[in-house]
């Protein structure tokens, strides 16, 4: 299950990724021919990047909803993409042959599969020899901020009991390394970078997306539904987060975890 949903203020942070800011570990291994999977797709930000660095190549990007594909298509049309498609699929059941793909690449997903060795074992099945797997997953429990406003913590706390109770893990970042190796993957590089919000612009938009989220998305009635919390502790963990946006000293870090496996 996908915690968070596809509500506006979750397509709000991920409309914001880019390959530049989210996938510059996978970079410098695309060649202009190669074809690229990029499974959990989302709005496609980062799938019309990677095609627009693959002139030669395709890119197929996948999502398990098809409402949010209509969003990428519209991405990559916008940019006179040419070599992008979108389909609807499982990482647990790639409907693709084997070896039919050049990198197969993943950002954020892995924290929300049941099963993310037997995902990383199918995304192994369709890459071709020698070629790339590539995964990034943050670490809500290494995520980090300043100042110590009182909510925050309840915030951490709630969001990790509601993904693990949805069947995922959020602290998957520092876990991604076991997992490729339990899924046989063994020419493995493991690396870590940040996202790092302290603008005002930043603060702002960082809180507010969560502020709305906390309250409105698919994680807010997984919370309520689930037992994990009430309407009212969610309007106290809103109400956190707009505080700590308002503040100027306000500084919040997302550790990511990275691999390249190479097959």
């Amino acid at each position: 299950m996908y915690t968070h949903g596809h509500h506006e203020s979750v397509l709000r942070s991920h409309t914001w990724r880019t390959a530049a800011n989210s996938a510059a570990y996978l970079l410098p291994e695309l060649e202009p021919h190669l074809e690229i999977l990029d499974v959990g797709c989302g709005p496609g930000t980062i799938t019309a990047d990677l095609a627009a660095l693959v002139p030669q190549g395709r890119v197929t990007g996948l999502d398990a909803a098809e409402e949010v594909l209509d969003a990428a298509r519209a991405a990559a049309a916008a940019r006179g993409l040419t070599n992008a498609g979108f389909t609807v699929g499982d990482v647990l059941a790639l409907d693709f042959p084997d070896g039919s793909f050049d990198v197969v690449h993943a950002h954020q997903v892995l924290q929300h599969v049941g099963d993310p060795v037997g995902a990383l074992r199918e995304m192994r099945r369709v890459c071709r020899p020698g070629g790339l797997i590539a995964v990034r997953d943050a670490d809500y429990a290494a995520m980090t901020w300043y100042p110590a406003v009182p909510g925050l913590d309840d915030w951490q706390d709630l969001y990790r009991r509601v993904a693990r109770a949805a069947g995922g893990e959020p602290d998957a970042g520092r876990r991604l390394l076991s997992w490729a190796r339990q899924a046989g993957l063994t020419r493995v590089t493991a690396t870590a970078s940040a996202w790092c919000y302290a603008t005002e612009e930043e603060r702002s938009w960082w809180s507010g997306l969560w502020a709305d989220r906390t309250t409105a998305s698919a994680y807010a009635r997984l919370a309520v539904d689930g037992g994990h919390a009430d309407r009212a502790a969610l309007d106290r963990i809103a109400a956190a987060w707009r505080e700590w946006g308002r503040r100027e000293d306000a500084w919040f870090a997302v550790l990511n975890g990275e691999l390249l496996c190479r097959v």
